[in-house]
């Protein structure tokens, strides 16, 4: 008997091949120990309402008046919201129509798409077109979005950092094309070295691959680095003499815990750069509404801008944006209000940016917590989270552990974080969901735990991984840290 379309045997082989390691077998164990009573600790994704951050209070405001705009005609409204929030709900409701839900353009409404422009000019001092603005369902729909227009077989390659993100290594699986890997040195605070990203091409090249793209993350995922101005430079004019268009992942743009590197824009430096690279070269920009101090990842707003892309590139990315008719209508008002948010003067204005600084500066503590705690432990290193929502430390793990994994059938950072979340119920991601140089093991975690738990979270781990340590080291001939 023939196989069905879609029995195991029959499907997609792209589709087998995708692999997404934040929910992965660690989170699955996760949720079975969560069933079973146990308390868990999901520190596996950047979900910052789930571990308790508080949403800002004027967005749900304006959402929910424009959710249920027949407040809007009580004439107690004003009671229980203030005047501005009010007048904003009804500016984005006149911007539908028919409400919230209605379809919107298919690269969302274009009054949000203009606010949005607006907001980049001011970001970056440079005049942005509304017109090569999409609105997204979060930022990882724009990012396959554009990857399955670029990706058009398997000679087709992609750069990406290592470690990356793994929506990255599934969305190139998923479309058929070919990862191309550039490594990130730890011990240079994660930074980039261009020459091993040569190497790297060099390499597919060799392979047949063509290579038709470069990523970045900045801040960095799992990383946490900022990159400085010198580096994206030094990116930018690589994509330009090797023809690449660069795809820069910014969602994390608000996230930034130090002084030194703060965050500057791929499209800000490129048009300070001048012609003729900056009228040439091709960049994908993307943001979100899910990070910073917003934290909306349930929301699922997104938007991407292009640079110096063909007007037919253009209409063509349109024209599948259309196939699914329209963005969600209630998360492009979300990217409305990040873009254009209280302003002095405002009633609003002074609690919004009480609660906005108060959760950065709060994360700029849990920060440098979380990294003195894994630095406190044996055989752990961990570089400072300048950025995004992650702190990504190296265990160091004993010959013995590496052998127990082996007799257990697990990757050995998969075997750790497994004992781990056992002991502690800390769910983790091991470093091998991200990429990671070879014989080298890491974790993933966030930094979002409310920051009165961290002391207790870090010493549950300290404890469990001096134990873990002491049990696999071999005193006679493996030194401790």
């Amino acid at each position: 008997m023939f196989p069905k379309a879609l029995d195991y045997e029959s499907l997609n082989e792209n589709v087998k091949k995708v692999q997404y390691a934040v929910r992965g077998e660690l989170y699955l164990r996760a949720s079975e120990l969560q069933k079973e009573g146990k308390k868990i600790i999901f520190t596996n994704v950047g979900n910052p309402h789930a571990l308790g951050q508080k949403p800002l209070t004027f967005p749900r405001q304006v959402v929910a008046l424009c959710q249920a705009p027949f407040l809007l005609d009580d004439p107690n409204v004003g009671l229980l919201f203030p005047a501005d929030a009010i007048a904003k709900a009804k500016h984005y409701l006149s911007l539908t129509s028919g409400g919230l839900g209605a379809y919107s353009d298919s690269r969302g409404l274009p009054g949000i798409r203009k606010e949005v422009a607006e907001f980049i000019e001011r970001r970056d001092g440079y005049p942005s077109d509304p017109e090569v603005i999409f609105l997204t369902d979060g930022a990882s729909k724009g990012v396959m979005q554009i990857l399955n227009t670029i990706i058009r077989g398997a000679g087709d390659g992609v750069l990406v950092p290592v470690p990356q993100y793994p929506l990255y290594s599934a969305a190139i699986s998923l479309y058929g094309g070919a990862l191309v890997p550039y490594y990130l040195e730890e011990t240079a605070n994660w930074g980039l070295d261009i020459n091993d990203l040569r190497q790297s091409v060099a390499e597919a090249r060799f392979k047949g691959i063509t290579v038709r793209a470069m990523v970045i993350i900045n801040p960095g995922n799992p990383t946490g680095q900022c990159l400085s101005e010198a580096n994206l430079r030094a990116i930018l004019n690589y994509c330009y003499q090797e023809n690449l268009v660069l795809l820069g992942d910014e969602v994390y743009q608000q996230n930034i815990y130090q002084d030194e590197r703060p965050f500057i824009s791929a499209r800000k430096v490129l048009m300070d750069m001048g012609p003729p690279i900056s009228k040439e070269l091709q960049l994908v920009s993307f943001h979100t509404v899910s990070k910073g101090y917003w934290g909306e990842c349930g929301q699922r707003g997104g938007y991407f801008e292009m640079t110096n892309i063909p007007p037919k590139t253009v209409d063509e990315i349109y024209k599948v944006a259309s196939v699914s008719l329209s963005p969600n209508v209630p998360a492009q008002i979300f990217m409305g209000l990040m873009v254009n948010p209280p302003k002095p003067g405002d009633i609003s204005y002074e609690r919004f940016v009480r609660e906005s600084k108060g959760i950065i500066e709060s994360l700029r503590r849990r920060a440098r917590m979380m990294t003195d705690g894994f630095n406190s432990c044996r055989n752990v290193v961990c570089n400072f989270t300048e950025g995004a929502m992650y702190s990504f430390p190296q265990i160091r793990l004993p010959p013995r552990a590496i052998e127990a994994a082996k007799r257990a059938g697990k990757v050995p950072d998969v075997f750790y974080c497994l004992k781990l979340l056992e002991a502690t119920g800390i769910s983790t991601v091991p470093g091998s969901g991200f990429g990671q140089k070879e014989g080298v093991f890491h974790l993933r975690t966030t930094i979002l735990p409310a920051e009165e738990e961290m002391p207790a979270i870090m010493a549950s781990f300290k404890t469990f991984n001096d134990e873990f340590m002491e049990q696999y080291e071999d005193h006679r001939g493996y030194s401790r840290m």
